[in-house]
């Protein structure tokens, strides 16, 4: 009976292990989870409103000014005469109106 009970003690309850475990999850979903997901609608958001005259940023860092939008693709003037054509996804922000002038000078 003494051997029953210290071999207890030491495993702990399984009722203490599932408290655990569902604290761990949690904290995992307010910590990781939830901020991430906040963060994909947030740029989906700001994909789903570029539009033509908009001054964005690439991930690749490039900055420039929106001449078309087509259904998965913008098209990019990042100076006079030389346009590219990116994926929407690409644009990591757009800017305030005016910055690239303010950057140029």
């Amino acid at each position: 009976m003494l051997l029953t009970a210290s071999a207890a003690q030491a495993g702990g309850s399984p009722v203490s292990f599932w408290i655990m475990m569902g604290l761990f999850v949690v904290i995992f979903y307010f910590l990781i989870i939830r901020p991430q997901s906040k963060r994909q609608k947030e740029h989906k958001k700001m994909i789903e409103a570029i539009d033509k005259g908009d001054e964005v940023v690439t991930a690749g860092g490039i900055l420039g000014k929106v001449i078309k939008v087509t259904e998965g693709y913008i098209v990019i003037a990042i100076a006079d005469d030389v346009n590219i054509s990116v994926q929407k996804h690409a644009v990591t922000a757009s800017l305030p109106k005016g910055t690239l002038k303010s950057i140029k000078e």
